[in-house]
């Protein structure tokens, strides 16, 4: 009877709605979730590509000093270092700037995830008024069926008091 009540006041499907909104927000925080970790993955490789590249272009002024002969001086050594220690900090940035596109996708998963579950608490409720709405239909306008609910009631039909029949629903 329970079902057939929830199908008459809408409340069924208000409650499916509800449900459809949770999954597509599942779906939607899964593909978020994808997301990191593909940044991941692509900044990792950059990362990798990027360090291969500093590896040349250090490889390449030690030689371009060494043709010059000044590969013993401090002020090499100097050069060679500042560019080590840029190319370290590009590296770094690579993994950082990674880590916040990650950061961000996994935000939006948690939000969808959020998202969802407040729609199915939302249509919950929207089908608990639904169910109640209803019920107060049936029970003040009286249902054939369901005799002794509703309806007006002739003081020859009996049972009952007199303020029962006389409280508004």
């Amino acid at each position: 009877m329970s079902g057939f009540f929830e199908t008459l006041s809408g409340a069924k499907g208000i409650r499916a709605e509800g449900r459809s909104a949770q999954n597509i927000a599942n779906y939607n925080a899964a593909v978020a979730e994808q997301q990191a970790e593909a940044e991941r993955i692509a900044a990792t490789f950059e990362q990798q590509r990027q360090a291969e590249a500093a590896e040349r272009a250090k490889s390449r002024t030690r030689a371009q000093l060494g043709a010059a002969g000044g590969t013993g001086s401090p002020v090499a050594f100097d050069i060679t270092a500042e560019e080590a220690r840029e190319l370290e900090l590009e590296n770094l940035l690579i993994g950082y700037e990674g880590e916040v596109r990650a950061g961000r996708a996994e935000s939006q998963a948690t939000l969808a995830r959020l998202q969802g579950e407040a729609a199915r608490l939302r249509s919950k409720n929207l089908a608990r008024q639904a169910n109640i709405g209803f019920g107060m239909q049936v029970a003040t306008l009286g249902v054939p069926f369901l005799p002794g609910f509703g309806g007006t009631p002739s003081p020859t039909s009996g049972g009952g008091s007199a303020w029962q029949y006389s409280r508004n629903f």
